[in-house]
């Protein structure tokens, strides 16, 4: 079963409990009403303002949510949409996507934070007092890693010596640890100090992707706050 398919029957589920229709079960389930600035009849905003995507497109969203409506319609996959959007209005590849993306945003195609394939992506970042030689031992050093994220493993899943290396991440102790998406790591220096980007990817559900929001900007403000050095 996919990531979307599991939120679909976690949807499922709360419609047979409750008697919801579909969407005001799918409304319950989602982590954040949408939020402010977004359009009656809009599931949520997109990212690009309405000034931008007219100025470089020709059309404001609520003009293309109707052109992509009566065009390849709702039940179109992302590339189809894409692709006419380029094809058939003389947008560019670019913003083509743009308006695409936009446009499974508001109508509530693409959730906030969701990809293609269904799953969900969240990122946190935080300067942190650490040199970036410093920050970027203390990913790669199996010890380190282990006594930064407690309760938690990340193992390895890109070639050593990648500048943002990249983990699956699991909890530890669990007799059948399952697997919650993989984590990667980005370590920029700033000045004498390191901003760490942590993007957490292949999230199941909207719940899933607010938790680890959460638990990540936690997890880098207690970072932050301490002394840490490398072995």
């Amino acid at each position: 079963m996919t990531s979307h398919e599991s939120f679909k029957r976690q949807v499922r589920e709360r419609m047979a409990r409750t008697g919801e229709r579909y969407a005001a079960a799918r409304r319950s389930l989602l982590p954040d009403n949408p939020p402010s600035g977004a359009a009656p009849g809009w599931v949520s905003r997109p990212e690009t303002s309405d000034a931008t995507i007219k100025e470089n497109t020709g059309h404001g969203w609520d003009e293309w949510v109707s052109i992509v409506d009566d065009g390849p319609g709702r039940s179109a996959g992302h590339t189809e949409i894409a692709a006419w959007v380029a094809a058939h209005h003389d947008v560019s590849g670019w913003w083509a996507q743009t308006v695409t993306v936009g446009y499974e945003r508001i109508t509530g195609i693409r959730l906030p934070g969701q990809m293609p394939d269904g799953t969900f992506t969240v990122s946190r970042s935080k300067v942190l007092g650490l040199d970036h030689d410093t920050a970027h031992a203390l990913l790669l050093d199996d010890a380190d890693r282990a006594a930064l994220v407690p309760g938690l493993s990340l193992s390895p899943r890109s070639r050593p010596g990648v500048k943002r290396p990249r983990f699956a991440v699991a909890e530890t102790g669990a007799l059948d640890p399952a697997e919650h998406g993989v984590l990667m790591v980005s370590t920029d220096p700033v000045g004498g100090r390191t901003r760490m980007t942590l993007t957490h990817e292949r999230l199941a559900s909207p719940a899933a992707a607010e938790h680890w929001r959460g638990f990540w900007g936690e997890w880098l403000t207690a970072l932050a706050g301490s002394e840490v050095t490398a072995r």
